[in-house]
């Protein structure tokens, strides 16, 4: 490890800019999936991003924490590792580092969807979802329950953004993930890899869930939508079946990372 230490009158090192205004979410929105770059947050997560290939660009962390760093950044020599104290760490980034390490990591390439489509049998579609924490939850329960992979709409915000991996536990780094095209080019991309495609809906045609687990296709998409309007109606008019989950005490709907845990146990390959 090529270690640095931290001083207020250091925050200027051009080798920390990675870690500057983390508190702006509009500008890391913008910038991280252009940028080529996301950030890691706790060595758990971070051991998780180099487990899957992902190479590390400079790290923040405190002095107490460089043991267990030190084996995980043991085949980057020459990656900065910046050392400091709590006020010097907050005063960089705007919040409490209370995970032990930060660190800027390497955006891979997202694969091509027809690849993750060749070979899986469950799939989970998350369209037009902005809230990171929900994008992140949903990770989790599809790695937890064997989802073989995940694909987001180009309006979905970024799998990869620091809230977002934190609230899936470093999950969205060990389960396959994408970006897909519009419905007009997704439907069929879907279609010829054999899939059923399952709205998550309260429409008029919906049937129980419990209908769908009885009896589900072979390859089964599910599609989950944004948190206040659903889905939208390229997806509907896309989908083969629409789902609901049956409620209770007369609430609707359950939040979407809840409903796709419900969902993808529901019709998980027997």
């Amino acid at each position: 490890m090529r270690i640095l230490p931290l001083s207020a009158d250091g925050l200027a090192d051009p080798t920390l800019r990675d870690f500057t205004r983390l508190t702006d979410v509009a500008l890391r929105r913008l910038l991280e999936p252009e940028g080529g770059l996301y950030l890691a947050e706790s060595t758990k997560v971070i051991e998780r991003a180099i487990r899957a290939g992902h190479r590390p660009r400079a790290v923040l962390t405190r002095a107490e924490w460089l043991p267990q760093l030190e084996p995980l950044l043991e085949p980057f020599p020459d990656v900065p590792v910046h050392v400091g104290d709590d006020a010097v760490l907050e005063e960089l980034t705007g919040f409490h580092l209370h995970r032990g390490a930060l660190a800027s990591m390497h955006r891979p390439d997202l694969p091509d969807p027809a690849d993750l489509l060749r070979d899986a049998r469950r799939v989970v579609i998350v369209e037009d979802v902005v809230d990171h924490t929900n994008v992140g939850a949903i990770f989790r329960s599809a790695a937890g329950l064997g989802v073989d992979a995940v694909l987001v709409t180009p309006r979905c915000a970024d799998p990869l953004y620091r809230r977002s991996v934190r609230v899936s536990m470093g999950t969205v780094l060990q389960v396959p993930w994408t970006r897909l095209p519009e419905w007009r080019a997704a439907a069929p991309l879907l279609h010829d890899a054999g899939f059923t495609i399952a709205a998550l809906a309260l429409s008029d045609r919906a049937e129980d869930l419990d209908v769908l687990a009885a009896d589900p296709p072979e390859r089964l998409a599910l599609v989950l939508g944004t948190e206040g309007d659903g889905l939208s109606r390229a997806a509907l008019a896309s989908a083969d079946r629409h789902v609901r989950i049956p409620m209770a005490h007369g609430v609707d709907s359950l939040n979407v990372a809840a409903a796709a845990a419900l969902a993808v146990w529901a019709v998980r390959p027997r």
